[in-house]
């Protein structure tokens, strides 16, 4: 089991400077009175305990970050400007930002800066070094920092300069949320408590097959849902009629139940169906058994059956991963195995007999509608980095932080 540097490995940091390399790349949308407002602060919350300890510990805080996809060019609507007030109003500390994330003017900045006021940097991927992971570009971020932070796990997967480069530079820490995120990681995956069971839904196979290969050899119970699932029936001969469906990864279905087989690895998949004739909320639907699929049926949901059954197992097992919903969860009333058994899990995670841990952008939105977020042992906000952690690779932003 790895373990990975703290805030607590760095030591006295009065008087030091500290960059943290937060993810800051939240959604805006505009209010009524046409003003850009942030519509989820997820990510900028989840920074702000790291900073408020750096600072509690006398630290003078820099904060870096990326926004949308500039690609290496200066791109006016993708200014971390917009970012200082929301920054501020969470930490309720003063935040200056500045136009640039290296060079004269952030040494300028922080000579001139007033104790607890945290700087903020510009967009760090208006320079093409940055994606590029070029050396130059990271000794050019580290020249005025003492220690680096690294509080962006939803950008770990990536080798950038701000992610890895920079933490073959200064010394580096996890911050609280990354660290709080590679343990509950370990306690899912690395070393968890068995039965372990995980959730993989959404529409492609072909999206996750590194994530289902993988777990074939690394869970007790595997339950495939949404558009996924339907793959999987028909490379066992079922007939999904008008569903969405892979025809083409037939084999590689059949490649992936015979490997689950081998490794002790029970799959499950429904054994009634939710179908309608039209792919839209309330359509007119029914439940039918896998022998009773219509050639113009979509299947849209996992059925009342095998919903019950799976949280009937579930009750069973000691840790859970979920990612990716079990049918077309946007619409009523195809959301209702979803909900159920976040639901259930939710349940068994206030209970303590299940450890629950979720992650991608579906998933949150699921288990949100659900209702059941707030119970669940740990939710990732991170997309790409959770399922390539799912897949088994090594994520070069975190690997840079063992000890």
């Amino acid at each position: 089991m790895a373990v990975y540097k703290n805030i607590e490995d760095l030591g006295a940091l009065a008087g030091k400077r500290v960059l943290i390399r937060a993810d800051l790349n939240v959604p805006f949308q505009e209010n009524e009175a046409g003003e850009r407002m942030v519509s989820d602060d997820t990510r900028i919350r989840s920074v702000i305990p790291t900073i408020l300890k750096l600072v509690e510990k006398g630290a003078q805080v820099m904060v870096m970050s990326h926004f949308g996809r500039p690609k290496g060019q200066v791109v006016a609507q993708m200014s971390l400007e917009q970012l200082a007030q929301p920054l501020a109003n969470a930490l309720k500390l003063p935040v200056v930002f500045i136009n640039d994330c290296a060079g004269d003017l952030v040494q300028e900045t922080l000579d001139a800066l007033e104790e607890k006021t945290i700087l903020l940097l510009e967009n760090v991927r208006f320079h093409a070094g940055e994606e590029a992971n070029d050396p130059e570009f990271a000794a050019a971020l580290a020249a005025n920092a003492d220690f680096y932070v690294n509080e962006a796990f939803s950008c770990s997967h990536r080798a950038h300069a701000s992610t890895e480069g920079i933490a073959h530079i200064l010394p580096s820490a996890a911050g609280l949320s990354l660290e709080a995120e590679l343990v509950a990681l370990e306690n899912a995956l690395g070393n968890p408590k068995r039965p372990l069971a995980a959730v993989v839904g959404g529409a492609k196979v072909s999206s996750k097959l590194d994530v289902l290969t993988n777990l074939v050899e690394k869970v007790d119970h595997l339950i495939i849902g949404g558009g996924m699932a339907n793959t999987f029936l028909a490379a066992q001969g079922v007939n999904v009629g008008a569903s969405l469906c892979e025809h083409d990864l037939a084999d590689t279905a059949r490649n992936i139940l015979a490997k689950a087989d081998e490794k002790g690895c029970k799959i499950h998949l429904p054994t009634d169906l939710v179908v309608a004739k039209e792919f839209k909320a309330h359509a007119t639907n029914e439940i039918v058994d896998l022998d009773h699929v219509a050639e113009d049926d979509m299947i849209l949901d996992v059925g009342p059956a095998s919903t019950e059954a799976l949280s009937s197992m579930l009750s069973a097992c000691k840790t859970l991963i979920w990612n990716g919903p079990m049918g077309a969860f946007e619409m009523e009333p195809f959301d209702a195995a979803t909900v159920f058994l976040a639901r259930s899990a939710a349940k068994l995670s206030d209970d303590g007999s299940l450890v629950t841990v979720a992650g991608g952008g579906d998933t949150v939105a699921a288990l949100n509608h659900a209702g059941a977020a707030g119970s669940f042992t740990h939710i990732s906000t991170a997309g790409g980095a959770f399922l390539e952690w799912m897949e088994g690779k090594e994520l070069p932003g975190v690997k840079v932080l063992e000890k």
